[in-house]
């Protein structure tokens, strides 16, 4: 995957580093990965199987089961771990690879990655 990203500011510079860490990882049916995407209010976590290009399992901020959800920006993202480890196990995958999406692994991105192991999934 040979990207050229051109120019200058944040989002850029998040895409660069994202296209740089794509290169070094890719999901496959035995070992799917499990993708963090995050933005100010909410954060969304995906297991994609890459050589068929699907997605096997998600858990959001933005579904019915955070509608009610009461805490701080990292519980929540704890939280969408943890059930995206449960849908992961219900769909029978118990290891993955981890894709921070060009963050830092900290933070709500790290909560996420907390989450899941403690739901069972192996990172």
């Amino acid at each position: 995957m040979s990207v050229t990203i051109l120019g200058k500011g944040k989002k850029v510079a998040l895409k660069r580093r994202h296209a740089r860490i794509r290169k070094h990882i890719s999901g496959t049916a035995e070992r799917p990965r499990l993708v963090v995407t995050r933005s100010n209010r909410h954060i969304v976590a995906q297991i994609v199987d890459d050589t068929q290009g699907k997605t096997l399992a998600s858990a959001s901020t933005l579904t019915a089961e955070f509608s009610g959800f009461k805490g701080t920006k990292v519980e929540a993202a704890k939280k969408v771990g943890e059930l995206v480890a449960e849908k992961a196990k219900a769909a029978g995958i118990s290891t993955v690879v981890f894709d921070r999406g060009g963050r830092k692994y900290t933070g709500r991105v790290a909560a996420v990655a907390e989450g899941a192991r403690e739901g069972g999934l192996a990172l």
